[in-house]
C-alpha cells in the first residue's frame, strides 16, 4: 500500500507535518508495513514558509525586524541555499496577530520589517523568493516594505514619510537612486488568491480596512491616499496597473510587488504544490489523504486540499480528507476530487479543548485508524 499524506496545518492546533504525521499513525495500525509518504502543505497563508522550507529540504531562520507596531519582532523566514531561494510570510512581519485588537489602526502599522526580511536574506545569496502574503495588519501600499529596500518614499522636505497609510498622506516624490543593487537580479512569486484592486469600492480599504481597525473616515481618506500614490508610481514606473485583479492583496502590498520588482501574483497552493513535486509523489499513490481545520464550501476556492484533490485527480487517485470540523455545505467538496472526508471530533467538546495539540494528533490517528480499517475490511472481501 502506497499512501501520500498532504495536510494543511489545522490553525491553532497543528502544523501541516504534525498533522501528517497523525493520520500516518492512525494507517500503521491497520496497514504496519504500508509506505507512507508525508508531504508538507499551505496556501500561502499561516504555515507556507514551514511547509515550503521543510519539503524543499531547506532551513529556518529567525530574524529581528520592524514589527508592524514599529517595535521589533521575531520573524521566520525560510532559506533553500541550493537554488538561492527564500520563503516569507509577510504576516512574520506585518501579520494583525502581532497587533493586539485594541491597537490596531492602519494609519500607523507598517511593512517596513518585510523589506528587513527580504534584503536579509538578499545579502545571504537569495535571488528567487516565495511569499506568502496574507493575514497583513497593514494598509501602507508596500511604502514600508520599499523603504527598507532602499526606495525614497519622500515628504515635501525631501524625507521619508512616516510609517504606515498616514505616510501615504505625506508622500510627494519616489526616487530608486539608493535601491539595494540586487534587487534588479530578484524575482518574486506571490501566494496570493486575493483579487481586489488597490483602490475603488472593491480596493483593500474598503474591503479590508475595518477589520484592521480603520473607521470609515480613515477607509475615505486611505483609499484617496493609495490612488496618489498609484499616479506617483505610475509616472515613474509605467508598468504600474492599480486595476491589477490582487493590487489591493495585504493593504496594497500586492501593488508595491507587482510595481516596484520583478513579482508575479499566483494561486498559493499552486506555488506550494509545484514548489514541493506533491505530483510527483502522487502518481504512484493507492490513496491520497488530505485536509485542513474546517472544510465547508469555502475550501473549494483554491484551499489547500482541492488543490491536493485536483492533483491527484488527474492521475485516477481516491482522494480522502479529515478535518477537524465539516459544515453542511462541504458536501461541496465531493464535486471537485474529494472522494469522502471525515470530522475527527468523536465527542462533545470546547473548542479550547479540541485544538490541543495532544487532542487534535490523537484525534486525528483515531479517525484515520478506522477510516483504514473500513478500506482493509472492503478491500480483502473484494
Amino acid at each position: 500500500m502506497n499512501i501520500i499524506i498532504a495536510m494543511d496545518s489545522l490553525k491553532g492546533s497543528l502544523s501541516s507535518l504534525e498533522a501528517g504525521r497523525a493520520v500516518a499513525d492512525g494507517i500503521k495500525k491497520v496497514y504496519p508495513t504500508s509506505d507512507i509518504y508525508i508531504r508538507p502543505l499551505a496556501d500561502g497563508g499561516e504555515g507556507t514558509v514551514e511547509a515550503l522550507t521543510y519539503g524543499m529540504g531547506g532551513i529556518l531562520k529567525q530574524l529581528k525586524v520592524t514589527g508592524p507596531l514599529g517595535t521589533p519582532v521575531m520573524c521566520t523566514y525560510g532559506i533553500i541555499s541550493e537554488s538561492q531561494t527564500a520563503i516569507i510570510e509577510i504576516s512574520g512581519a506585518a501579520g494583525i496577530t502581532l497587533v493586539a485588537t485594541n491597537k490596531r489602526n492602519p494609519l500607523f502599522t507598517t511593512t517596513y520589517g518585510v523589506g528587513e526580511v527580504i534584503k536579509d536574506a538578499i545579502l545571504a545569496g537569495c535571488r528567487h523568493f516565495l511569499v506568502g502574503i496574507g493575514g497583513s495588519a497593514t494598509n501602507d501600499g508596500g511604502i514600508g516594505m520599499l523603504q527598507a529596500l532602499g526606495y525614497g518614499m519622500l515628504n515635501s522636505q525631501g524625507k521619508q514619510v512616516s510609517f504606515g497609510a498616514q505616510g501615504l498622506a505625506e508622500l510627494k516624490t519616489i526616487t530608486d537612486t539608493n535601491v539595494l543593487p540586487q534587487l534588479k537580479k530578484c524575482s518574486f512569486r506571490i501566494a496570493c488568491d486575493v483579487t481586489n484592486p488597490l483602490c475603488g469600492e472593491q480596493g483593500c480599504s474598503a474591503i479590508f480596512g475595518s477589520q484592521k481597525g480603520a473607521t470609515e473616515p480613515m477607509i475615505k481618506e486611505m483609499d484617496q491616499w493609495l490612488a496618489y500614490y498609484a499616479a506617483l508610481a505610475k509616472e515613474k514606473y509605467p508598468k504600474s496597473d492599480s486595476e491589477q485583479a490582487g493590487t489591493g492583496a495585504a493593504g496594497g502590498l500586492g501593488f508595491a510587488f507587482l510595481t516596484f520588482t520583478n513579482a508575479t501574483l499566483e494561486s498559493g497552493v499552486k506555488i506550494v504544490l509545484e514548489e514541493t513535486k506533491l505530483e510527483s509523489y502522487i502518481k504512484n499513490a493507492d490513496f491520497v489523504v488530505t485536509g485542513e481545520g474546517r472544510l465547508d464550501s469555502q475550501t473549494v476556492m483554491g484551499k489547500a486540499p482541492i488543490g491536493v484533490a485536483k492533483a491527484a485527480k488527474k492521475y485516477g487517485k481516491p482522494v480522502i480528507a479529515f478535518s477537524g470540523c465539516v459544515t453542511a455545505d462541504a458536501v461541496i467538496c465531493n464535486k471537485e476530487g474529494i472522494d469522502a472526508f471525515f470530522p475527527i471530533l468523536r465527542n462533545i467538546t470546547t473548542l479550547e479543548e479540541a485544538i490541543k495539540p495532544e487532542n487534535a494528533s490523537q484525534n486525528i490517528a483515531d479517525t484515520s485508524e478506522q477510516v483504514f480499517r473500513l478500506i482493509h475490511t472492503m478491500c480483502t472481501k473484494i
